[in-house]
């Protein structure tokens, strides 16, 4: 079976949960930027965690099934259409051999995702199916979709541990999507570049997502930091925030000419050589993917030990989604 995409959305990728083992190469993880409600999706539609999903950024297409299907929309919250009459969000949807499904616009956040059963199948690469647009690669022909696609969907490997999938995702565990939000991060590995009022102006100033916020990364306007005056050694450039070049960890915050802090997300370049001066923790990167631009956010220091318990807490409620078998 397939879906043929009638009109394409803004800017509609297939996504997983990424491929890894290539960073050291420049190859990013990539995969679903809002890893949880991925999964839900796919928990919904009665599929593994691992199955291949469509996220839909501020737009979402316009398709129709050429064979029965079961679907399910997770994510940012937006108005989903079978055939022009609503249905709705967080609950699995069954749909007959030539319908049609169409969505409003976003009324929060930036990305949602369509679950099918069976999962999206296109060909494996690098271990993942996960569309990574700036090397073209993976996904559909290593693009967004465009009107006239026929997308195939597979026939998977069925519920994980053969639990029955769920109906719906109730709200007390859904995603929120706000306005203002909070976001952890481990200071380093180069926050001694800055002086010690501007890891104070970083750490306490309110800052607001710019529309400049991609699967690359998120860019924010604020107040400007200070950096350690000193003189640049061979091999970095002449701006204060440049390095050495050095290796990027995905959720590394860098902040060029020390305005609008960039957070690096799922298809972060690996390395180059702007100070790293904080990392977002793992935990709260699906946090910065619902964020849509103007949202006001605070970057809240946080040791080790928390962030091994936030990451502990996110496996907690993958565990109470999906079962022992997640």
């Amino acid at each position: 079976m397939a879906f043929e995409i009638l009109e394409p959305g803004l800017a509609t990728t297939v996504q997983d949960r990424g491929r890894f083992g290539y960073y050291n190469v420049g190859i990013p993880q990539s995969g679903a930027m809002d890893e949880l409600s991925a999964e839900m999706a796919n928990a919904l539609a009665g599929n593994t965690p691992a199955e291949a999903v469509l996220e839909c950024t501020y737009m979402g297409p316009r398709f129709r099934t050429d064979a029965d299907a079961v679907i399910a929309i997770t994510g940012a919250p937006v108005d989903v259409k079978v055939n022009g009459q609503l249905s709705g969000q967080w609950s699995r949807l069954e749909l007959a051999a030539g319908d049609e499904v169409s969505f409003g616009i976003l009324k929060g956040g930036t990305r949602f995702y369509i679950g099918v059963r069976g999962g999206i199948d296109v060909p494996v690469v690098l271990g993942s199916r996960s569309t990574y647009g700036l090397g073209r690669f993976g996904g559909f022909e290593g693009r967004p979709l465009r009107a006239g696609d026929r997308v195939t969907v597979g026939t998977g490997a069925g519920p994980s541990g053969g639990q029955e999938p769920p109906q719906e995702i109730g709200p007390e565990i859904r995603p929120v999507f706000e306005k203002e939000v909070s976001v952890r991060v481990m200071p380093g590995l180069y926050d001694h570049r800055l002086t010690a009022q501007g890891m104070e102006t970083l750490l306490s100033a309110t800052w607001t997502l710019t529309p400049v916020a991609d699967r690359t990364g998120l860019r924010y306007s604020g107040p400007e930091v200070e950096w350690e005056p000193r003189q640049q050694p061979f091999g970095a450039g002449s701006d204060p925030s440049n390095i050495v070049d050095a290796g990027y960890a995905v959720g590394s915050i860098q902040i060029p000419g020390g305005k609008e802090p960039i957070v690096l997300h799922r298809d972060a370049v690996s390395g180059g050589g702007y100070a790293m001066v904080a990392t977002v923790i793992s935990a709260d990167m699906d946090l910065l993917a619902r964020s849509a631009p103007g949202t006001k956010t605070r970057f809240r220091p946080v040791g080790m030990d928390e962030a091994l318990a936030a990451r502990a807490e996110q496996r907690s409620l993958r565990a109470k989604l999906w079962g022992t078998g997640a």
